[in-house]
């Protein structure tokens, strides 16, 4: 939403820009799983507002609460009214709470979830329970099947778990229930977790009963699809997810939970003048991760204001995705990928990117090194082009 509001002021200079944001600082998902490795502070995933309005962006400090699609009208919690000619709407997601039972709002703050930046709550509890991990402890994640915000999050957040347990609780372990399969960049990070971490990891794919269905907070169990109970010191719940209620009670779902888009313009299938960006759309093969939610909300809006404006619509897009990963101190990989539009609708280019090559750590150090550069890199970039 950032990156679009600052993208319409800046290239079109003519149309009015609001930007309605509930919250005063923005708390980047990306790296908050450094917070865990103690690679990074809060402060330093934090993020003002003050260089949009600097640029002319009207940053409005509400919740918006409900869309009149028809009447082209945005109300907000405070009860202020908004007219557009076009709305961007970039919700996010909300948390399928219960659908893993007994996990709740109020379960999610013994397991946190930690799957969104909010106020910093969620990721600072888990980094407080994992400081006070009793020596030897357990570490259980519970990861959710497809589709999902940022599909290497999960295992990203692993890798830093056990970056932390290495140095200050080297006996611990970390089991990771997942509800899949597999996963993104699977054997980069089981080639760093073999190298970096030994037997401290273990991961439990769905066919090794590795979906948990149920949580018990008090007894501190998490209970497999087959009904075995295994009892962990500390616990991290990703649940299974859905585009934010905004998008929901607007009508803009279908059956999934998330938002059919025009992928060509991220147009609502269901409403004219509104362009869904980010995480709450469906955009697949591309993933939900911050680059393509970045990059296609640049579309959106040329899309969107092309009527407005006169200005012609975009050609023929393509998409870009890059998703940097930190396995470990000075480890880096990555995944990268090109999509195009095409008579089938939309496809990943035929040998356009890739992983990260894949070999022993003596043979590529450098390329390891280089590559957690690159990410943080990646990240002061992404974040300035968010916020100006």
């Amino acid at each position: 939403g950032a990156a679009a509001a600052l993208f319409a002021r800046m290239a079109y200079p003519e149309v009015s820009v609001a930007l309605v944001e509930p919250n005063s600082h923005f708390i980047t998902c990306p790296y908050g799983n450094l917070i865990l490795g103690g690679k990074r502070t809060l402060a330093d995933i934090t993020h003002s507002y003050d260089g949009l309005r600097a640029r002319g962006v009207d940053v409005i400090h509400d919740r918006a609460q409900e869309i009149d699609a028809e009447g082209h009208r945005v109300t907000l919690a405070g009860g202020q009214v908004l007219e557009y000619d076009k709305l961007i709407l970039s919700p996010g997601i909300s948390l399928r709470w219960n659908v893993i039972e007994g996990y709740d709002e109020a379960a999610a703050q013994v397991f946190p979830h930690a799957w969104w930046g909010g106020d910093g709550s969620q990721i600072t509890l888990l980094r407080q329970q994992l400081e006070a991990l009793p020596e030897g402890g357990v570490v259980g994640l519970a990861i959710p099947g497809n589709p999902f915000r940022c599909p290497p999050g999960p295992y990203e957040r692993i890798s830093m778990i056990a970056h932390h347990l290495k140095q200050a609780n080297p006996t611990a372990k970390i089991l990771a229930f997942d509800a899949k399969e597999g996963f993104s960049k699977q054997g980069l990070f089981q080639d760093a977790w073999a190298e970096l971490y030994g037997d401290m990891i273990e991961w439990i794919p769905a066919s090794q009963d590795g979906q948990i269905v149920r949580v018990d907070t008090e007894n501190k169990l998490f209970i497999s699809e087959f009904g075995e109970e295994h009892r962990v010191d500390m616990g991290n719940v990703i649940p299974p997810q859905y585009a934010a209620s905004i998008a929901l009670d607007a009508g803009l779902t279908n059956e999934s939970g998330w938002v059919p888009v025009n992928p060509r313009t991220f147009e609502a299938e269901a409403a004219r003048d509104i362009h869904v960006i980010g995480d709450a759309n469906i955009a697949s093969p591309m993933p939900k991760s911050g680059y393509v939610a970045n990059s296609t909300s640049k579309t959106a809006v040329a899309a969107a204001l092309a009527d407005v404006t006169g200005r012609a619509a975009p050609a023929d897009p393509v998409y870009f995705n890059t998703c940097f990963s930190h396995a470990g101190e000075d480890y880096g990989v990555s995944v990268v990928g090109v999509y195009r539009l095409t008579d089938e609708g939309l496809i990943e280019t035929p040998e356009s990117g890739g992983i990260s090559p894949r070999g022993p750590l003596s043979e590529l150090s450098r390329h390891r090194r280089l590559e957690a550069r690159h990410a943080d890199a990646w990240y002061a970039s992404i974040t300035a082009d968010m916020f100006s």
